[in-house]
């Protein structure tokens, strides 16, 4: 089973259950807001992203802006980065899927029908 942090409000977010649903993937869904990733879940990601720690931020979300990542991050230490997503769910890119054999970002069709089906 993977799971599945996303955001109800997320427009995004219901398209990628919406799928899982369809292809009759099994998931469990956790409220990235209230329960952020976890680090070594964040950090599997990462290597799934070849380490871009961009990849893993919600670049167009208002904590984002607000703390002007996009101006820091590039020079920020890859723990420092990391133990703001597991602290702050609103910086994660979402959805955010894990599993054994599993780490996507965000919601690709194409991308999530190679991984899960």
């Amino acid at each position: 089973m993977i799971k599945v942090y996303s955001y109800a409000k997320c427009g995004t977010c219901r398209k990628a259950l919406k799928f899982l649903d369809a292809h009759d993937v099994q998931y469990k869904t956790i409220p990235i807001r209230d329960q952020p990733p976890m680090k070594r879940e964040l950090l599997k990601m990462l290597s799934a992203y070849d380490g871009n720690i961009r990849r893993l931020f919600n670049t167009s979300g208002v904590d984002y802006k607000a703390m002007k990542l996009k101006d820091i991050l590039p020079d920020m230490a890859k723990k420092d980065a990391i133990g703001l997503l597991a602290e702050n769910g609103n910086l994660v890119k979402r959805p955010f899927v894990v599993g054994a054999d599993v780490a996507l970002v965000g919601f690709n069709e194409d991308d999530w029908r190679d991984a899960l089906l």
